[in-house]
């Protein structure tokens, strides 16, 4: 899955991917891949997400605001709280390299929906250093060597790798699905749709066990 942790589309994706492979029932491996939706943005970005997106899509304020509710609403409707009055709009590389850490680590799947947690629920800053040792202690990590490796950036080459690989591939949005290494789903598409290409899958190594 290639995802940002500052694309609120992501984190409801990932709810309904959830839910479509709970709907599915097998066993499925979920590695995530880093997307940045805003490499140009600073870290101690001054303003607000509304103004943010405002200046980087050229959009009135109040339209921007209408997007943002209507997001905020279908968040809403697959249990999550966004509150975009309290987000830091920041820059999320430094948190790309500290998931590839986490993978490492085997504690992948939590960091992602600690950080997600933490940027639209919490408002939580995550693209910090120290913030972000701060988020992976809670999830049992070593906060002291979270630190040391963020500080070397000894996992920006992965994050580059990915954003490459997103490249090659056509990716332009997220969250972008590839599963199985030959489908591709766009977005955050209906349970019912990841649990099909899931069956697909299934179906498809079956027959060629068979052959």
């Amino acid at each position: 899955m290639w995802s940002d942790v500052q694309c609120p589309w992501c984190y409801i994706g990932k709810r309904k991917f959830e839910a479509g492979a709970a709907m599915y029932g097998g066993a499925v491996e979920v590695e995530y891949h880093s997307y940045e939706l805003s490499p140009d943005t600073p870290v101690e970005y001054a303003g607000t997400p509304t103004q943010y997106l405002s200046e980087k899509k050229g959009l009135p304020i109040a339209e921007v605001e209408s997007m943002l509710q209507r997001v905020t609403g279908i968040a809403e409707s697959v249990g999550l709280h966004y509150d975009y009055d309290s987000i830091h709009q920041t820059n999320t590389v430094i948190s790309h390299e500290l998931l590839h850490y986490a993978k490492a680590k085997g504690r992948q799947l939590d960091m992602k929906e600690r950080l997600l947690k933490a940027y639209f629920v919490e408002g939580r800053h995550v693209g910090r250093i120290e913030d972000l040792a701060d988020l992976a202690a809670e999830i049992g990590l070593d906060r002291s060597d979270v630190v040391r490796v963020l500080t070397e950036h000894a996992y920006l080459a992965d994050v580059k790798a990915d954003v490459a690989q997103a490249a090659e591939y056509g990716i332009q949005g997220v969250p972008f699905f590839v599963i199985d290494g030959k489908y591709g789903v766009s977005g955050a598409q209906d349970p019912d749709t990841f649990a099909q290409v899931l069956n697909q899958v299934r179906t498809e190594k079956s027959e060629e066990t068979i052959a």
